[in-house]
C-alpha cells in the first residue's frame, strides 16, 4: 500500500481524526504524529490531500421528544422469572438482559426521528460530560439511555442538545 492509502486507512481507524479533517480543524502535524504511519512531513501532505477529497462536516437536527423515566433497573433473563418483569414490556432488551421498572436508574427516552448515528452522538456527549451510561439502545423511532438517578436531569439536557446537531455521516469509499 502507498503512504496515502496507509494514511487514509489510519484515519478511518480513528473516527475523531476523520471528523476533524472534515471540519477543517485538524492540526496536520499533530495528527501525523498520532497516526504514526510514516515520515511526518509526508503523512502531513497525505492528510492535506485527503481533506480536500472529503465532504464538509455538517450536522442536522433530529426531531424528537425527550422525556425522563425514573425507577428503572437492569434485570437478567434469570431474574425475570421472579415476578414483575413477566408482567411488563422492557424498555430495552439485549441478549437476555432487560431494562425494566424497579430500580434506581433513570431512563432518558427520545421518540421521533432517531437512529444509530443519533445514539452515537448522545453517547459521545454523555461521555464528554462524564455521565456513565448503564444501558443504551435505539430501534424504530425510540432511543433510550439509562443513567444513575442523580445524573438524570443533566442527561435530559445533554440528550436534547445532542439531538439538535447530529453529524451527517459520510463514509469514504477509497
Amino acid at each position: 500500500m502507498s503512504l496515502a492509502a496507509d494514511t487514509r486507512a489510519a484515519v478511518r481507524r480513528a473516527p475523531f481524526v476523520h471528523h476533524a479533517l472534515r471540519a477543517g480543524i485538524l492540526n496536520y502535524t499533530a495528527a501525523a504524529h498520532f497516526l504514526d504511519v510514516g515520515e511526518t512531513d509526508a503523512v502531513t501532505a497525505a492528510l492535506r490531500r485527503y481533506a480536500e477529497d472529503l465532504l464538509e462536516y455538517e450536522t442536522a437536527p433530529r426531531e424528537a421528544r425527550v422525556t425522563m423515566r425514573s425507577g428503572l433497573g437492569v434485570e437478567s433473563e434469570d431474574e425475570a422469572g421472579n415476578g414483575a418483569a413477566d408482567e411488563q414490556d422492557p424498555l430495552l432488551a439485549v441478549g437476555g438482559t432487560e431494562l425494566v421498572d424497579g430500580g434506581s436508574l433513570t431512563g432518558v427516552l427520545a421518540t421521533g426521528t432517531v437512529d444509530a448515528r443519533a445514539l452515537a452522538t448522545v453517547l459521545d456527549r454523555l461521555a464528554v460530560e462524564e455521565i456513565g451510561v448503564i444501558a443504551a439502545g435505539v430501534a424504530g423511532d425510540a432511543l433510550i439511555v439509562a443513567v444513575e438517578r442523580r445524573d438524570g436531569p443533566d442527561a435530559v439536557r445533554i440528550v436534547e442538545d445532542a439531538l439538535s446537531a447530529v453529524p451527517e455521516v459520510w463514509t469514504p469509499t477509497d
